[in-house]
């Protein structure tokens, strides 16, 4: 729908019709229990559909489905070039339906159409692609070994993955972890986050239309407690990967521990620093991309640079550029075009944001924001908000607050930058800005983070892994490095 209006998409979201069964064996069935729990949409407050309740009697019957098709080997042991044709028909079904994708994601979790349409999906489908393409080129190995004997290394699938994944980048996270899982060949159940179930269940359709056979990619919609739980403790799942919060990835692995010592891949939160040095060349091209950082998405992100580190010299110069960007980002209707931001997920995740809004004030200086915006439909839209010279103690400038909040700390040195920067439990993202090469690579590696991004925000790409230290989790994303979260290294030694 190029160029399309907002009200072309309030009539394309008028016309969906909304499924909300969970999917287990190729079927679309209601939870056991026949419950249901309603799916709401944040910008308006208003429910508009409702989704399967699923708990543990509907994880035993999917898990009992992924470990039958994975035993009997209809995905697990089919050539690489089969795998890798569906995984491409499957990132070619998500393409064409981006229009439909979109207005999922931006009904369920209010994310602006434009960016779910023209960025989210189209990444999605650019990863189960690339993945698919990876199948048939990744080699064993043979170990040097002496006369007579012939060591040789394979790759394993590890059997079944339960992906649980958040809300905040539904599709884009979901496939994260489905594509490379699939590609090594298990089989997934997939527990998309209550806050955006129907995004997950028309993923799982996509998958079974794309030729995945009947239990390779089963989907759970429900709570936390009743599935995620549940898929974690049992011993029938090999491993979990899980996108989310540092709280629930702590959970994971102690019901892993409890249960049957199975594979825990994590990525959990971050406090990414975006370090700014005096030399770092033109300020209005480092607003822009520090405004983007840290507010993009309502600043539910990860991986958001929602601490700005800046060189004395130059703090107050580029606080205020920063501030006149933020000022300027358009808050409104999800399905308008021209909408920069929407609404937080829920009244849960707002009040938690406004939370730290109000802890912050008596110790640092408002530049702009710090208030839920005005004129719109529902009281989840948080203004982009930037506090300056703030302690890098103080809880706004710790933790993870997921939403679109900005803390400015200034430094005097490089040493003093550092050490700011590494001054959190978290270590998935930094970004750092100056013209002096040497200075780029030499602080980027004392940066303790998965992911250092240099005159840049952000960098992520499917060719690259995606992933942290500490309290950011365990695992990596995207590259072929994604493969070795869903696989094992067998030895087969030979005598001769």
């Amino acid at each position: 729908m190029t160029n399309s209006t907002k009200q072309d998409w309030e009539r394309a979201a008028d016309s969906l019709s909304f499924n909300g069964q969970a999917l287990i064996d190729g079927v679309a069935v209601e939870a056991l229990s026949g419950e249901r729990f309603d799916c709401f949409n944040p910008a308006t407050g208003r429910t508009f559909a409702t989704a399967a309740s699923c708990a543990s009697a509907d994880v035993d019957a999917a898990v009992a489905s992924a470990r039958a098709t994975f035993e009997g080997g209809a995905w697990s042991q089919a050539s690489p070039t089969e795998r890798k044709a569906v995984l491409r028909r499957f990132g070619e079904f998500l393409q064409e339906r981006a229009e439909e994708l979109g207005l999922l994601i931006s009904l369920e979790m209010g994310k602006p159409i434009r960016d779910a349409v023209g960025i989210e999906v189209p990444l999605a489908a650019s990863v189960l692609e690339w993945q698919g393409e990876a199948i048939d080129k990744v080699y064993g190995e043979v170990a040097p070994t002496g006369p007579g004997d012939l060591a040789l290394v394979t790759r394993e699938a590890l059997g079944v993955v339960a992906a649980i994944v958040p809300w905040n980048f539904p599709v884009n996270l979901a496939i994260s972890r489905i594509a490379p899982a699939l590609a090594a060949g298990n089989s997934v159940i997939l527990k998309p986050a209550e806050q955006t179930p129907l995004t997950g269940v028309r993923i799982g359709e996509l998958g079974l239309e794309a030729g995945l056979p009947p239990g390779v990619l089963n989907v759970l919609t429900g709570a936390g407690e009743r599935v995620g739980k549940p898929l974690a403790l049992h011993p029938g799942v090999d491993c979990v990967a899980f996108t989310g919060s540092t709280t629930v990835g702590r959970l994971l692995l102690g019901y892993a521990s409890e249960s049957n010592m199975k594979e825990v891949r994590l990525e959990c939160g971050g406090k990414s620093a975006n370090v700014v040095f005096a030399d770092s060349g033109d300020l209005e091209k480092v607003a822009q991309h520090a405004a983007l950082g840290a507010f993009w998405n309502q600043g539910e992100v990860c991986s958001a640079n929602s601490r700005l580190l800046v060189e004395r010299s130059v703090a107050d110069e580029l606080v205020e550029l920063v501030g006149e960007r933020a000022r300027a980002m358009r808050i409104g209707d999800p399905l308008d075009p021209t909408t920069d931001l929407g609404p937080l997920v829920d009244a849960a995740q707002a009040e938690k944001v406004m939370g730290y809004v109000d802890g912050a004030r008596p110790l640092a200086r408002l530049v702009t924001g710090g208030r839920r915006a005005e004129g719109v439909e529902s009281d989840l839209f948080v203004e982009p908000t930037v506090f300056d010279r703030v302690p890098s103690d103080a809880a706004v400038a710790q933790e993870e607050i997921f939403g679109p909040v900005l803390s400015v700390i200034p430094f005097d040195d490089e040493d003093e930058a550092v050490r700011v920067a590494n001054g959190t439990p978290y270590g998935l993202g930094a970004s750092l800005w100056t013209q002096d090469i040497s200075r780029a690579l030499r602080v980027s590696r004392q940066l303790r983070a998965g992911t250092v991004s240099v005159n840049t925000v952000d960098a992520y790409s499917v060719l690259t892994p995606f992933g942290g230290v500490g309290r950011s989790g365990n695992s990596r994303d995207q590259s072929l490095h994604a493969l070795d979260d869903y696989s094992w290294l067998k030895t087969t030694w030979i005598k001769y």
